[in-house]
């Protein structure tokens, strides 16, 4: 797949699955939930308060009896709620509504109702980018701070599962560093070094890893013939994997606000697809990242 459009077509074919939504009684996430239920992408729970719930959807024209509600106040209790109907089996994945993320991650980790597989959990963001033949994938913008070697291997295989869903068979990753040659005093790149080597070793699988790059050639054939870069993933990667939040959170802000992308964002390494994106994003990111983990969950058997 290359653009949204065929992911919001394929999630119609492979759909519907059922979303959780925490704290529902946000305008934009309920006009996409509205617009997946409208494709036959997704049902949805809506869980959080009622009566807020029905003023925004008599705003926007939303038919409520398509929906179960489930009344909860508590922006906590409703987060908690929304993550065991999926521990339940009773929905295929969490989204976030208007609730910070810190809360909905605490009831995805809670031992008792959760969704913790024991691996880290990492955000994945899928741009659309107009001139490119491909989607770019952005990992990890907004969960690992500054993760080390064994997290940024579990970052790598959590963004391939997204790949995967997008029935892409081998993706390209990245190593994106502030320089493509390994250098002691700037640990990103020996790091980079590693992974590249552990992926050669089988250690990280279904990809082909490469680095560092910077981040001219990672996505630029023409940058990294210039400079001679000779490597399967120069210029060609699909993901590109960020050092550290603030490098992942700059390039993905800069690619929201100072191109036309369009994107998706989803967090992985829990039992189910986690729907969290900012609450300055879009209705159409919102349906775009619904797509996105409905197709997660088919490819997982969900």
């Amino acid at each position: 797949m290359k653009n949204f459009q065929q992911i919001l077509n394929s999630a119609k074919e492979r759909g519907p699955k059922t979303i959780s939504v925490a704290v529902a009684q946000d305008l934009e996430v309920l006009m996409a939930v509205s617009q997946a239920k409208n494709m036959g992408i997704a049902d949805a729970i809506l869980v959080g308060d009622a009566e807020k719930i029905a003023e925004i959807a008599k705003d926007i024209h939303l038919d409520l009896n398509q929906y179960k509600i489930i009344d909860i106040k508590d922006i906590t209790e409703a987060s908690r709620k929304a993550v065991s109907l999926v521990s339940e089996g009773k929905a295929h994945m969490v989204m976030k509504g208007l609730v910070d993320t810190s809360v909905v991650l605490k009831a995805v980790l809670d031992p008792e109702i959760g969704l913790r597989t024991g691996n880290a959990l990492s955000h994945t963001a899928v741009f659309e980018v107009p001139g490119y033949d491909r989607f770019i994938f952005v990992t990890d913008a907004a969960m690992n701070i500054a993760p080390d070697l064994q997290t940024k291997k579990q970052i790598i295989e959590n963004a391939v599962q997204v790949a995967h869903a997008l029935d892409m068979e081998v993706p390209k990753v990245a190593v994106v560093c502030a320089k493509e040659k390994v250098d002691p005093k700037m640990p990103s790149t020996v790091d980079a070094k590693a992974l590249e080597e552990m992926n050669q070793q089988g250690e990280i699988a279904g990809c082909m890893v490469g680095g560092p790059f910077g981040l001219d050639n990672a996505v630029s054939e023409e940058a990294a013939s210039h400079k001679g870069i000779e490597h399967p993933v120069a210029g060609k990667a699909d993901i590109l994997l960020v050092p550290n939040i603030e490098a992942g959170n700059v390039l993905y802000k800069s690619m929201v606000f100072f191109s036309e992308t369009k994107n998706a964002g989803v967090i992985v390494g829990a039992k189910a697809p986690i729907v969290l994106t900012s609450r300055a994003d879009s209705d159409e990111t919102k349906l775009n990242s619904i797509a996105l983990a409905v197709l997660m969950a088919v490819k997982a058997g969900k």
